[in-house]
C-alpha cells in the first residue's frame, strides 16, 4: 500500500457562538456548552464554500511540496454529498482551479469516513502507479445543515466546518498506510436524513432509538482489534489514537473500553467543534506541529458517519 506525503488543513472565517445558538433554539446555554464543550468554534461564513475551502488547503499543499500538476493523476473529493452546487462535480472544479489536467476526477460519499475511505482507496492503487499522486479533497458544509431553530437538533448544534487536502502516493510517503477496517451498520441507515426546509438542507433525527452509543463503542473495538491483527501489532503499540470529535463522552469510554490512557489522544473539543471529516486529520496536524511524533510511531485513526459506518486506519509515522 502507498501512503500520505503530506495533508494540509483549512479553517473557515466565521464562527458559531452558542450564546446565538440559545436565542434562536431556546435551549440554555449549560446545556449546549455541554454538548459543544467551547463557546464558538469555525464555521462557514455567508459566501463561504467547502469547495473553497478544500482548494485553498489543496493549493496550500502542493506549493509547498513542489508537486508537478502534470503528475496528479486522480482527485477525489469526499464528503457528505450536499456539495456547495448541486449536480456538479467539486473535485473536477477543484482541479481545474489547481491547473490539474490529466486526473480522474471524482466524489465519494460517505459522510464523516469519506475522507479515510478515500485514502484507503488512493493507498491500495498507488503501488500500481508509481510516480503518481492522488489528491483527496475533504470538505462539507455540515453548519449549513443544522437547524438551531429546532431544539431536537442540538445534538448537532458542535457541527462545524473544515476543508482539508491530502497529497498520498507510492514513493516516500510521511505516513505509510499500513491496513483499513472498515464496516457499516444498515440498521441506523434511516436514523437521520435530510429535509427540505426554506430553500435548503437541514437534518432531522428520527423517532429516538436506543443503542447507538454502544454501537459505536462496539464497533470501534472491533475494529481495532482487526486492525492490530492484521498489523501484528497490540494496544501497547499504539502511540497515538485519534478520533472523530463528535461525542467527548464517547471519546473516553471508548478509550476506557480499549485500554487506551487518554494522553495518547488528542481532545480538541475545547476550542473546536466536530470539524467533520476533517477532525482526525486536525488532530494529526496538531501532533506534527507539537513534535510529539517519532519515527515508527503508529497511529491510529478512528473515524465514524451517519449511514452509520466506522473505520479504524492504521499509519506509520516515517518522519
Amino acid at each position: 500500500m502507498g501512503g500520505i506525503v503530506d495533508f494540509d488543513v483549512c479553517f473557515p472565517s466565521a464562527t458559531a457562538d452558542i450564546r446565538d445558538m440559545h436565542q434562536v433554539s431556546g435551549v440554555p446555554v449549560a446545556d449546549l456548552a455541554a454538548i459543544t464543550h467551547t463557546e464558538s468554534f469555525p464555521v462557514l461564513a455567508d459566501g463561504e464554500t467547502a469547495s473553497g475551502l478544500a482548494l485553498r488547503a489543496a493549493s496550500r499543499l502542493l506549493d509547498r511540496l513542489g508537486t508537478d500538476r502534470s503528475a496528479v493523476r486522480e482527485v477525489i473529493y469526499a464528503g457528505c454529498g450536499e456539495w456547495d452546487v448541486p449536480f456538479w462535480s467539486p473535485a473536477a472544479k477543484v482541479a481545474d482551479e489547481l491547473g490539474i489536467r490529466n486526473a480522474h476526477c471524482y466524489e465519494l460519499t460517505n459522510f464523516c469516513n469519506a475522507g479515510l475511505t478515500a485514502i484507503r482507496l488512493a493507498a491500495e492503487s498507488a503501488g500500481s502507479r508509481h510516480g503518481a499522486y492522488t489528491l483527496v479533497l475533504l470538505g462539507d458544509r455540515l453548519s449549513r445543515m443544522v437547524d438551531y431553530g429546532d431544539p431536537d437538533s442540538k445534538a448537532l448544534f458542535n457541527f462545524g466546518d473544515a476543508g482539508a487536502a491530502v497529497l498520498l502516493a507510492d514513493d516516500d510517503p510521511s505516513f505509510r498506510v499500513l491496513h483499513s477496517a472498515m464496516r457499516t451498520d444498515p440498521r441506523w441507515s434511516d436514523y437521520y436524513q435530510g429535509e427540505w426546509r426554506e430553500g435548503r438542507v437541514v437534518i432531522r433525527r428520527g423517532a429516538h432509538r436506543r443503542g447507538l452509543a454502544t454501537a459505536y463503542v462496539e464497533n470501534f473495538t472491533r475494529l481495532v482489534d482487526e486492525t492490530l491483527t492484521a498489523t501484528g501489532r497490540t494496544v501497547g503499540d499504539v502511540a497515538w489514537f485519534l478520533v472523530n470529535q463528535g461525542d467527548k463522552g464517547m471519546h473516553e469510554r471508548l478509550l476506557t473500553t480499549l485500554g487506551i490512557p487518554a494522553e495518547r489522544s488528542v481532545f480538541n473539543y475545547g476550542r473546536l467543534g466536530h470539524m467533520g471529516g476533517a477532525d482526525t486529520l486536525i488532530a494529526l496536524d496538531d501532533l506534527m506541529e507539537e513534535k510529539k511524533l517519532r519515527e515508527g510511531d503508529l497511529v491510529l485513526l478512528a473515524t465514524s458517519a451517519m449511514g452509520f459506518s466506522w473505520g479504524v486506519t492504521a499509519l506509520e509515522y516515517s518522519g
